[in-house]
């Protein structure tokens, strides 16, 4: 069975407003929920950009049954990965057992904002891998002093600690990437339903790991409008991770996409309220071999019509479907 999930997306809407839906979506019925990371939005037009692990220690109270996740937190430059793993050990404590850590290697959009500069992927990996260590590390409830070629810890200990550990997942994009995620991981994050990339996985010890991926939508009654949003909100989705990890505030992202048209988004985003259109954008996924996908809708003040289209039309069609 695959499993279709909900994403609170932090860049396009405030934090009351994320927690609202998640407990919407929970009602609605979706398997399990994610969140973004992030510290700007993508675009100046999505609007915002609230600290993801305030909204969802407030999403853990606000809900009983929905799997929360990251998706995904960089442990190496914002974060260090230390306190990464209190905050998740506190996030697994608050919703009972229903929080998996995913963990990617990071956005220049993002991480900019601690200077430093942005190193080569490479060097990002190195540290993910290191951070990735130490995180387990402190999960194990080990004391923990560590020197290493990024990071160093000092004498640290996380004193509150869930009785199931959080699961790690990685977010690849490539060979290196994924196999770090086969040797470190509990499961996978991709954003593109390559086929190569679960293979790269399984042949560096993922095989049988869970596999997640992302999917935008673009739900509205009147597909023009819907065209119309995704276009102004998401046509930064096209250009590929080796891109969009690279630019480092929206306004380069407004200019690396200022030729993409209404047409190229709608072209790869489904758009409308033609159930059909969502079920086979999420086909290429399912036929890949992810086990769980997580839709974006996109558009803050569009969710509350979403998941009551979900609850009623969308989630019945891909359930019949996809089992």
């Amino acid at each position: 069975m695959v499993r279709i999930g909900y994403t609170m997306m932090t860049e396009q809407a405030g934090p009351r407003e994320l927690v609202g839906h998640v407990v919407r979506a929970e009602e609605a019925g979706f398997d399990f929920s994610v969140t973004s990371d992030h510290y700007f939005p993508w675009l100046r037009s999505q609007g915002h950009s609230p600290y993801a692990w305030s909204v969802l220690g407030a999403a853990a109270q606000a809900t009983s049954r929905i799997p929360l996740m990251t998706y995904v937190t960089c442990p190496t430059f914002r974060y260090h990965p230390a306190v990464v793993a209190q905050k998740a050990a506190t996030m697994q404590l608050l919703s009972e057992g229903r929080f998996r850590l995913g963990l990617g290697s990071g956005e220049n959009l993002n991480e900019h904002v601690v200077g430093g500069g942005w190193p080569t992927v490479d060097v990002r990996h190195e540290m993910l891998e290191e951070a990735v260590e130490i995180i387990r590390a402190l999960f194990e409830g080990r004391h923990v002093t560590h020197h290493g070629t990024h990071f160093d810890v000092e004498s640290a200990r996380l004193w509150d600690l869930p009785d199931r550990t959080p699961p790690i997942g990685v977010a690849v994009s490539g060979e290196r990437s994924c196999a770090l995620a086969g040797r470190l991981a509990d499961l996978v994050i991709a954003t593109e339903p390559k086929e190569e990339l679960l293979d790269a996985f399984d042949r560096h010890g993922g095989e049988g790991k869970p596999r997640v991926g992302q999917l935008p939508v673009c739900y509205d009654p009147d597909r023009n409008a819907a065209v119309e949003r995704a276009h102004d909100q998401f046509r930064w989705f096209g250009s590929g991770w080796k891109v969009n990890s690279e630019l480092p505030h929206p306004d380069s992202f407004d200019l690396a996409t200022q030729f993409v048209r209404p047409d190229d988004v709608a072209g790869s985003i489904p758009c409308g309220s033609d159930p059909e259109d969502f079920v086979e954008a999420v086909r290429p996924y399912v036929e890949a071999g992810f086990t769980e996908i997580a839709l974006v809708q996109i558009g803050g003040e569009s969710q509350p019509q979403y998941l009551d289209w979900s609850e009623k039309t969308l989630l019945p069609a891909l359930r019949e479907a996809f089992g």
